[in-house]
């Protein structure tokens, strides 16, 4: 069956940790409209970044490179972010278990990330991973809707 993927990256620095730059990235989207698929393993990936505004630019990329882990067992989609790279992830309880959804059915999961320079001498970075994973054929605009299940892995980024 069809799965249709869309992974989101908001990416920022301290500069964006309160204020007005906090209210343009707190507004970014975590869902967007899909374009027509260039091939049915490729995922849509959006990428937005405090540099530009919170801009969002997207690609189409091989759904491969997406980490999240997948598998069809009796009907039903397994859906599974990896959690990568460990040393970015903020203090948070246990991880959820996997999400497991039926046909006409997504999930929308988010997890954040914070980094420092690897010689402390540059701020703070942090992104946002929003993944939004559908099962069996959807609408271009499916995404920009309530998603069936969401999963909010998001820890205090401090």
């Amino acid at each position: 069956m069809e799965i249709t993927v869309q992974w989101i990256r908001t990416s920022w620095t301290k500069e964006s940790r309160g204020g007005e730059a906090a209210s343009r990235r707190n507004a970014a989207p975590v869902g967007f409209a899909l374009p027509p698929a260039e091939a049915g393993t490729c995922a849509h990936v959006v990428r937005m970044h405090e540099r530009d505004g919170f801009t969002p630019h997207a690609t189409w990329e091989d759904r491969d490179r997406v980490d999240v882990r997948f598998r069809e067992a009796g009907g039903r989609l397994r859906v599974f972010p990896r959690v990568q790279p460990l040393f970015a992830l903020p203090p948070r309880p246990r991880r959820p278990p996997a999400v497991r959804i039926g046909p006409g059915q997504w999930v929308r999961w988010q997890l954040n990330y914070r980094f420092s320079g690897a010689t402390g001498t540059r701020g703070w970075s942090y992104w946002l991973d929003t993944f939004n994973i559908a099962y069996g054929p959807v609408e271009a605009d499916v995404f920009l809707s309530t998603p069936t299940v969401l999963v909010d892995e998001q820890g205090p980024l401090r």
